[in-house]
């Protein structure tokens, strides 16, 4: 059984802002492989980079878009 969470845009945005570079909004997001890649490699600050790209993503985004990809349950 898959409990199904719904993820709001506004929070993914804002994990991207403040904890980016550890990779805490793609954990967020149920996407764990990631996740640990940003962990892994946050001393190298390309995640810090990768995760402010996403926070401008996130914020351009819309809810419709937004939760089509993170909030659909056939993802």
């Amino acid at each position: 059984m898959r409990v199904f969470t719904i993820r709001k845009r506004s929070t993914a945005a804002i994990l991207a802002f403040l904890l980016g570079g550890l990779g805490v909004h793609k954990f967020y997001l149920g996407d764990s492989g990631k996740g640990i890649m940003y962990l892994l490699f946050c001393w190298t600050f390309i995640p810090t980079v990768l995760a402010l790209i996403a926070f401008v993503k996130f914020l351009t985004m819309s809810d419709e878009e937004f939760n089509q990809k993170y909030n659909s349950t056939t993802r």
